[in-house]
């Protein structure tokens, strides 16, 4: 009897070696289609909150500008979005977004804990502000 009818040298097992190209392509659309969907709820919550504070719902639809325009909300300088994407400066342009949130939560006459939020879950963020009653004010007073 040859010992080495049951080593991996003849035993191959053909299904482990190959990814159905149907699971790949839908785990891959399926991926796109949940980006579009994150993409879409955070533009039209960022879309209500721009038209509380006065700019153009439309331009939360632009990438990068969107991001640029909340910035600006939030009393710092925009070219921070363009260099979310640039490897190492990123975390630094994320830090000036958390300050920018900081402020634009303040704006709306909300606690500085509300950061924490639009650190962490900033879907929920986006969603209280856009849909709870507050005003927006330019200035309010705990930055002046």
């Amino acid at each position: 009897m040859d010992t080495n009818y049951y080593s991996n040298q003849y035993y191959v097992n053909s299904s482990y070696n190959h990814a159905n190209p149907a699971i790949i392509l839908s785990l891959f659309l399926f991926s796109i289609a949940f980006a579009l969907i994150i993409y879409a709820v955070y533009a039209w919550l960022l879309g209500r909150i721009f038209h509380k504070a006065g700019i153009p719902k439309t331009i939360a639809w632009i990438p990068f500008y969107n991001v640029w325009k909340m910035l600006e909300l939030g009393d710092q300088r925009g070219f921070w979005a363009i260099l979310t994407v640039v490897p190492f400066v990123n975390y630094i342009a994320a830090i000036f977004i958390f300050i920018s949130q900081y402020k634009i939560g303040l704006k709306f006459g909300k606690e500085g804990w509300w950061v924490v939020l639009a650190i962490f879950v900033p879907i929920i963020w986006l969603a209280l502000l856009a849909f709870d009653s507050s005003k927006w004010e330019a200035t309010p007073a705990k930055i002046k």
